[in-house]
């Protein structure tokens, strides 16, 4: 396996911090996502990248496996499983210098199953469970998706539910790093980050949203057309509203995860909107308004 140099990608130092490194990988993943460089191949390979390196890099203990055994990172346990076995042998054993090895780990693993001493112990070990960051748009996950993203060099395709939230870790059983000797696969866990670029704030399965009403249907009533995240309604506005009214639309927020036919509700905060550049008339109309409450009529 090709080692491949996730400071770089990153854009960051070997020091960098938690938090430098979720900065510089928030920052690419912007720059490089497929919704802001549509048809293009090499954005979309850098974006890949990104993603891979970050999912390394931004898990400290992966991060350490990484920095030790670099493009063997995913077998540290196994190798120091290995480590531990020949400290413990009698001697007569197979040993490596010191009791550990410190060679190319890829010689490490055949010689220890046997690739080429013959070794008839053949242990089997459980394949590295591996994290992975996945960004997608807000809109993305308002139906169910079909995804493909790299996860250690393989594209996996899945179909994910309507409804995951921002931060969300999903477990995929058996797509993590494959075992030895016959051992099972290790697990994938896919944190969610979710991007909302729109007018809609976004609270569990429920939508926030302020809508701007003129003055004259605020005092008046009538009828106006809002949005909802996935089209419009038309909604009656009572007389003398008053600017943050709010107003519930029942079943118009987001879908309920896992859920079928679910939905959350929509808020809408009304903010009243004053006009400006009165001509002459209007002014003179205003006024004789001004004066009629002023006098109790």
């Amino acid at each position: 396996m090709q080692f491949i140099d996730y400071y770089k990608i990153l854009e960051i130092p070997k020091t960098a911090t938690e938090s430098e490194i979720k900065k510089s990988y928030r920052k690419l993943a912007r720059k490089y996502h497929p919704d802001l460089n549509p048809n293009n191949k090499e954005s979309e390979k850098k974006f890949k990248e990104i993603n891979e390196a970050n999912e390394v890099l931004s898990n400290p203990e992966n991060r350490k496996k990484y920095d030790k055994y670099g493009k063997d990172w995913q077998h540290a346990d196994e190798i120091e499983q290995m480590n531990r076995q020949q400290r413990s042998r009698p001697s007569g054993g197979q040993t490596f210098g010191s009791g550990e090895y410190s060679g190319d780990f890829s010689e490490f693993f055949e010689s220890m199953f046997g690739g080429r001493t013959g070794n008839t112990r053949q242990t089997k070990f459980r394949g590295e469970d591996v994290k992975a960051t996945l960004t997608l748009n807000i809109r993305d996950v308002f139906h169910a998706q079909q995804q493909t993203f790299t996860v250690n060099g393989k594209n996996i395709r899945m179909t994910f539910p309507a409804g995951i939230e921002d931060g969300q870790v999903i477990k995929v059983n058996g797509h993590g790093s494959p075992g030895f000797n016959g051992g099972p696969n290790g697990d994938l866990y896919i944190t969610f980050t979710i991007v909302n670029n729109t007018k809609f704030k976004r609270e569990g399965n429920n939508l926030y949203t302020t809508v701007d009403l003129d003055l004259y249907t605020a005092l008046l009533g009538g009828e106006i057309l809002v949005d909802t995240f996935d089209g419009t309604v038309k909604l009656k506005v009572a007389p003398e509203t008053q600017s943050g009214t709010k107003v519930k639309l029942k079943g118009k927020g987001f879908p309920v995860y896992k859920t079928e036919n679910q939905f959350g509700d929509l808020y809408i905060s009304y903010q009243v909107k004053l006009p400006t550049n009165l001509s002459t008339k209007e002014k003179e109309l205003l006024n004789e308004l001004k004066n009629l409450r002023s006098h109790g009529n």
